[in-house]
């Protein structure tokens, strides 16, 4: 995070109380956690100044929120008492780690859930009265203002921060000692960005096409949820593990500037490239295959709820990260991701593999649909389980001797066995057999009728179960409890398998990223600490998959000139698409991945925004030209000398003038920076902003044009950057490509010259002088020929009929 700080006067006196008030300052922060993401604001008593950071998704460790926490060092951290048991363990952690001792700990604050409600929230935000709004505002005016400083699209942030002002204003923050109707001061709301986290908005996410949902297709998943759709993460995904999945996912959210960081991932990448190492790959992407959902695993074990399935899923998880270790043993060492995997990977997965393969009986397992133990592993399952097998042939002779004890009306019995119940002498019923009385037999225990066959107790069922007990459930419950004693030998060593997780999506990570590389033939980026960036013959990722051609071009902009570029040309000659695709490169070398031009060098960037496509107004109930204004603040409001601008068509949402009045003076705002100026890409019909010289000359600013060639009444598309400006807008041209009626784009055509020549403009259904004349004449004719001295005559008749209609039309 970049802050500034007033400069001061050198005066000795006044040394010693700003030393004072700067060790004075405090940060009070609020922190919610939902649904796999979280948001923060923090109110910072040294400039009066509330920051925000947006709904951030975040892993079940919450690493990144640690990150913030250990950048803004708060006193106090707000937070809802409903919170669900990661937030509360890592607060927990936070409160009993031994941290610095000029740090201090964060005290926890818990209030109600209620009071993060989010229409709580926004009522508190919208009724507070905050210093650097105009005083005369109506209500209408003050939500239009605030929903350009604060993101009320994300939920999270919005209900944090109305716990941080409800905290505020009972703590009474730096205003302790003043009259209770003085409040805290609010001096001003700022974005929070992490140090090596690049700054980009949902906005821009979204007209870049990083992520895009689409309706399943499968009609069975309809109310399912939503499937990935075209977009750069779709074809990016190459993961062969969940867990790659999600963490390519979270590098998209998360773009760093950190190039330690980056080149680490591209020399994984580089090394994956090498033709040599092509078996390499396809071993590691056979060993992802097999990496299943272990945390789940783990889970279902700690709640002695593991299935059959799990334990197979566990043991080739287990064995695949084992020759994932020996893979990476063989491979450079100068590579740190192999290194660490050779290091974490420890002697453990062989262990609890090794003991899994000698314990579990996974074929037996299947069979009988439960954890079923190996033979030689308790004698006494052995034994039993032996007596079991054996059990047939003797409860046969058992039933041999039982038959000769019976009445000879009796044709046949056998002995069998009931899980719970015991042995029982099993007899088929007799015809004479009707009511249950006649199903008494002397020296033998009835106990029920089934499947026409009665079931009784003998003396010899009576002294096997006393010898040979319920084998079944005996041996389920031995086995059951080794499995217990398994599970938690391997709880124990459960670290290493969070280990192999975490590194097996990052290897999954990176091999997708070289895949996608080596296909679309992607360079590697090289990064510098300069301002400005230079792109060889770029392409758009997505487009260039979906188009028979496609024409590549190429980005420089320099660090003290062509910082700012006005691109014009006509409608579908590719200006958008080319904006796009700056800033497609640009992000997909942040995340660390190759890119697809031919070269390309990218100085420092922090940020990406955007205003390219409005987003849809009606959930937020603002006009699209609002959201547009709003899309253009954030980007002057929150863009430095390392941001990347990309404005598209902005102005066209309003009256013309005014449209090209807000983008010159947007555009002369950066040119009266300097050098300190983002790096600006802006596309635009206004050729008035160039022909009216709008804009002064300088070196920062360059135009560019896409260029074309008019054959006769065709318009050609090169779809090539030039250097100069487009005067004419084709738009004719660009009608007839999308079928407009040619008598449409004809006087189009005809209304357009017309304007340009300062000439009037002429109705089309007007009628000649001569009929009109004509007209005339008629209605006088009719006129002379009425008596008026006639008393049936209907004047208002004839004025309605006759007069009107033809008046109507001559006028």
């Amino acid at each position: 995070m970049s802050s500034t700080s007033n400069t001061s006067c050198p005066l000795p006196s006044l040394l010693v109380p700003e030393e004072e008030d700067q060790e004075c300052s405090e940060t009070h922060m609020s922190v919610l956690w939902y649904a796999g993401q979280f948001a923060v604001t923090y109110y910072d008593t040294e400039d009066c100044s509330v920051y925000f950071m947006p709904d951030t998704p975040d892993n079940e460790d919450l690493d990144l929120l640690q990150k913030v926490i250990e950048e803004v060092h708060p006193q106090c951290i707000v937070t809802s008492a409903k919170q669900d048991q990661n937030i509360a363990k890592f607060l927990t952690d936070l409160t009993a780690s031994d941290s610095d001792k000029d740090m201090g700990k964060p005290e926890i604050v818990l209030f109600p859930n209620t009071d993060f409600g989010l229409e709580v929230s926004k009522q508190r935000i919208l009724s507070r009265q905050f210093p650097f709004i105009p005083s005369h505002m109506t209500a209408t005016e003050k939500i239009l203002y605030l929903s350009s400083v604060i993101p009320f699209e994300n939920p999270l942030v919005i209900r944090a921060l109305g716990g941080l002002l409800k905290f505020l204003d009972r703590r009474r923050v730096g205003i302790e000692l003043e009259e209770s109707s003085v409040v805290v001061p609010i001096l001003a709301f700022k974005k929070f960005v992490l140090s090596d986290t690049v700054n980009m908005d949902q906005d821009a996410y979204c007209v870049l096409q990083i992520f895009k949902s689409d309706i399943h297709p499968s009609v069975y998943k309809l109310s399912s949820g939503l499937k990935e759709g075209f977009s750069l993460y779709g074809i990016l995904n190459r993961c062969r593990c969940k867990w790659g999945e999600k963490l390519l996912k979270l590098w998209l959210t998360r773009p760093t500037r950190n190039l330690t960081e980056l080149n680490k991932r591209l020399d994984v990448i580089h090394f994956f490239l090498l033709a040599q190492n092509h078996e390499t790959v396809l071993t590691l992407q056979d060993c992802l295959r097999n990496i299943k959902n272990v945390p789940l695993i783990l889970k279902r074990m700690t709640l002695s709820h593991t299935k059959v399935s799990d334990w197979q899923a566990l043991y080739k998880t287990l064995y695949s990260a084992v020759c994932l270790r020996d893979t990476c043993r063989s491979l450079p060492s100068n590579i740190e991701l192999f290194q660490t995997i050779s290091r974490v990977f420890t002697d453990d997965l062989h262990y609890i593999a090794s003991l899994i393969s000698k314990v579990v009986d996974f074929e037996g397992s299947i069979s009988e649909n439960r954890f079923t133990v190996r033979p030689n592993v308790d004698p006494t399952i052995d034994e039993k389980k032996r007596r079991l097998m054996g059990l047939s042939d003797f409860l046969t002779e058992v039933a041999r001797k039982e038959l000769e004890t019976l009445d000879d009306h009796i044709p046949s019995c056998c002995v069998i066995y009931i899980p719970l119940i015991g042995f029982l002498l099993s007899i088929p019923r007799l015809p004479t057999m009707v009511d249950k009385t006649d199903f008494e037999i002397e020296g033998l225990d009835f106990m029920f009728l089934s499947e026409d066959k009665l079931h009784y107790r003998s003396a010899r069922t009576k002294e096997l179960d006393s010898l040979l007990g319920d084998l079944h459930c005996e041996i389920r419950d031995q086995e059951t409890l080794i499995m217990h004693q398994l599970q938690t030998k391997i709880l124990e060593k459960s670290e290493v398998l969070s280990s192999v997780i975490e590194y097996t999506a990052h290897l999954d990570v990176l091999l997708a990223l070289a895949v996608m590389a080596r296909e679309n033939s992607y360079c590697r980026p090289c990064f510098t600490h300069r301002h400005g960036f230079h792109i060889k013959d770029g392409r758009h990722p997505l487009m260039e998959l979906c188009a028979k051609t496609f024409v590549a071009n190429s980005v420089n902009s320099g660090e003290a000139a062509r910082r700012i570029k006005i691109i014009t040309g006509p409608n579908s000659s590719g200006k958008s698409v080319y904006l796009k695709q700056v800033g497609l490169i640009i992000f997909m070398a942040l995340i660390g991945s190759y890119v697809p031009a031919a070269e390309a060098e990218i100085g420092a960037i922090d940020g990406i925004y955007t205003r390219i496509h409005s987003r849809e107004s009606v959930s937020v109930g603002l006009s699209t030209f609002m959201i547009d204004l709003n899309q253009v603040a954030k980007a002057v409001n929150n863009a430095t000398e390392r941001s990347l601008v990309l404005i598209d068509e902005f102005g066209k949402g309003t009256n013309t003038l005014d449209g090209l009045s807000l983008l010159a003076a947007v555009l002369r705002y950066w040119i009266n920076q300097g050098t300190r100026c983002p790096q600006v890409f802006v596309s635009t019909n206004f050729h008035s902003l160039m022909q009216l010289e709008l804009l002064p000359a300088t070196p920062l600013l360059e135009y560019l044009t896409m260029e074309t060639h008019q054959d006769g009444d065709e318009l050609v598309f090169f779809y090539q950057i030039k250097q100069g400006v487009s005067t004419v807008s084709h738009a004719a041209n660009i009608a007839a490509l999308a079928g407009m009626p040619a008598k449409i784009i004809e006087r189009g055509v005809e209304v357009s010259e017309l304007i340009r020549n300062g000439k009037a403009i002429k109705r089309i259904d007007h009628p000649s002088k001569g009929d009109q004349m004509e007209k005339c004449k008629s209605v006088v004719e009719k006129f002379l020929c009425l008596d008026l001295d006639d008393p049936h005559l209907d004047l208002e008749e004839f004025m309605r009929k006759e007069v009107l209609p033809s008046a109507a039309s001559v006028l």
